[in-house]
């Protein structure tokens, strides 16, 4: 397995970083359902910060990385037919 090493960058997050993970964070909680003390909230928030760490910033972008990561994936009305 190749491994890729990923370089974040070492400032700290603020207050309105983490309100941006936290509104995403509640965002795809709601939509997959998932518990919030569960180990599967503990995965979707260390991807989420990983990703803001990493330069994603944009709230539409993180969720799709991390519902994509997770395999939460929304159905569309054709897939719910």
């Amino acid at each position: 397995m190749v491994q890729a090493r990923i370089e974040h960058s070492p400032e700290p997050l603020y207050s309105n970083d983490l309100a941006v993970c936290q509104k995403v964070f509640d965002e795809i909680q709601s939509s997959a359902g998932f518990v919030k003390k569960s180990e599967e909230a503990d995965r979707i928030a260390t991807i989420l910060v990983e990703l803001y760490r990493q330069g994603v910033h944009d709230p539409d972008q993180l969720k799709t990385m991390v519902r994509a990561a997770r395999g939460l994936f929304e159905k569309t009305p054709l897939q719910a037919a």
